[in-house]
């Protein structure tokens, strides 16, 4: 999901897409572990969104604070 897509949702839409990525990322993890992930640049990429996500969210919170 590209930056200008995740500056369009809310604080708890973002939560949310944190959360969703995580749980991805588990499953490649475990995939990874068992061998059956075929496509390992599938996990850079899923740890990439969770970054440029929880980016976004910090500055959304702190925006907010002020």
């Amino acid at each position: 999901m590209k930056a200008s897509e995740l500056r369009a949702k809310d604080v708890a839409a973002l939560e949310k897409e944190v959360s969703d990525l995580l749980k991805a990322h588990f499953g490649l993890r475990m995939q990874k572990a068992t061998q059956q992930l075929t496509n390992t640049s599938q996990m850079a990429r899923t740890r990439r969104e969770i970054a440029r996500a929880k980016t976004i969210l910090a500055e959304k919170k702190k925006g907010a604070a002020k």
